[in-house]
């Protein structure tokens, strides 16, 4: 049963957006969604990307898996024109969870196939693939790093919450080691590495991840840290700068992306004896905190945020992804719940208003950077209403594609769908209700991961598979 959304038209979403003095816009004109669009030296051939959507379904040894391959296939038949690749590890002491993707020389092979058969699946339902762009996701876990946590700043707000030692619950404090300067100082090696092979298997862009607070994302809020990388902007960004840098000029021909943090805010936890939330202790000054007003965490500062897009504008970024918050801490704010998981909190909000702030910041980088692809989040939360949401939004400009994560994994040929009908089918369209994210946090089998998809819509894979992991 629905706990918010009870829309059963456009005009009952329209009405709540404006009794909540939110900017929430819709058009039944879905025409914007299906024009082409230029990224870099590529062409899209419609607004509607696949965001990166983890699948926890690879082998031990980081390579793509049966269900990886479905996954894939099934995107590259649904119709988007942007398929944004999952995160895939750049070394192996980097994964979030041991059967996270990790791209190597011993693998690549079969990372080709998988893009292969995406593209397959792509000319079979629409007979060319010459307008569908695919890159892949290069990631370092820094503090998520599922054998220990890799520091690269000491957060009040977040140390508390980091575990170093699942035996004891032990969390991390001051005495807890940074990773040092010459570790850091390796890392573009393995992003070059990784951004090659991604080259020759066949992808057609990289993007150098910086969001969800992994390792380049809390990078950029190391204000505290000392050396190299910490302290000034210029010094928080020289690790994400000297990767673009050498994947430019040792990689050519690879289009240049990032999902982009740009507002982390803090950290919220479950009230005592409930599961109503509430936001972690901070004080202020927040210093720890990307793209985020330091007196008043809960607000969005975008100054740094837009400088640092504009420098990598110049060392060649030809598309940007845009998110907020943090997975393990505060997800209301990446992606808008009716139930949250088991361990998580209730959402604090009405979700239409983290919608409303996805759109409204990923607008106000869009003004700011006009010539620049700008790919909007938090359209799932729409339900049988987000092809409405993107088209308005595309249409006035507030962002160049409209990214549809979870949605996905309930309807991965949504945009054929709107293309073709209009509409999405309501049902079978996802309702957030979190199974999905549910089964991420399912570590209890002999993978130390389950994988995850939508148990409730694609009930013959996931439905058991759900079933064992509750069992």
């Amino acid at each position: 049963m629905a706990r918010f959304f009870k829309y059963r038209t456009v005009q009952d979403l329209q009405t709540a957006s404006q009794e909540m003095g939110l900017d929430l816009r819709f058009s039944d004109d879905l025409g914007p969604l299906f024009r082409p669009i230029g990224i870099g030296s590529l062409r899209a051939g419609n607004a509607l990307c696949v965001q990166p959507m983890e699948g926890c379904d690879g082998t031990l040894e980081g390579t793509p898996d049966e269900l990886t391959f479905r996954r894939y296939r099934r995107f590259g038949a649904g119709g988007a024109k942007l398929i944004w690749g999952e995160a895939v590890a750049v070394v192996e002491e980097g994964r979030a969870n041991p059967r996270q993707l990790w791209l190597h020389d011993g693998n690549a092979s079969v990372f080709e196939q998988m893009l292969r058969e995406c593209r397959q699946a792509h000319r079979q339902e629409f007979g060319d693939d010459s307008d569908l762009v695919v890159g892949l996701q290069l990631t370092h876990s820094g503090r998520y790093s599922y054998r220990r946590p890799l520091l690269v700043v000491h957060d009040p707000c977040l140390d508390p919450r980091t575990v170093i030692d699942r035996a004891t619950g032990k969390t991390a404090d001051d005495s807890y080691p940074l990773l040092e300067d010459d570790y850091l100082a390796r890392l573009p090696d393995h992003y070059v590495r990784a951004a090659r092979l991604a080259r020759e298997v066949g992808f057609q862009f990289v993007d150098v991840k910086q969001c969800h607070r992994y390792l380049l994302n809390e990078l950029l809020a190391a204000r505290t840290r000392p050396g190299r990388f910490g302290g000034s902007l210029d010094n928080r960004t020289r690790l994400a700068r000297e990767i673009f840098g050498r994947i430019r000029a040792e990689v050519p021909g690879l289009v240049l992306g990032t999902r982009l943090n740009l507002f982390d805010s803090i950290p919220w936890r479950k009230q005592a004896g409930s599961d109503e939330a509430e936001p972690c202790p901070c004080s202020a000054p927040v210093l720890t905190s990307w793209g985020t007003c330091q007196d008043d965490p809960h607000q969005p500062d975008l100054s740094e945020p837009k400088q640092w897009v504009a420098t990598m504008i110049e060392l060649g970024l030809a598309i940007l992804n845009a998110s907020l918050g943090n997975p393990y801490a505060s997800p209301h704010l990446i992606r808008p719940f009716e139930y949250p998981p088991p361990d998580g909190y209730q959402s604090p909000e009405h979700p239409l208003r983290g919608v409303d702030r996805h759109f409204r910041l990923a607008e106000e980088l869009q003004r700011t950077f006009p010539r620049l692809p700008v790919v909007g989040s938090g359209y799932s939360y729409l339900q049988e209403f987000a092809g409405q949401a993107a088209a308005a939004n595309v249409r006035d400009g507030r962002v160049t594609f409209a990214g549809f994560g979870r949605a996905t994994l309930a309807q991965p040929d949504f945009a054929r769908q709107l293309q073709q009908t209009g509409k999405l089918d309501r049902k079978r369209v996802c309702r957030t209700f979190s199974y999905c994210t549910a089964l991420m946090r399912s570590k209890h089998n002999e993978l130390g991961q389950f994988p995850t998809g939508c148990p409730p819509f694609d009930r013959e894979v996931y439905g058991p598979i759900w079933e064992t992991a509750r069992g």
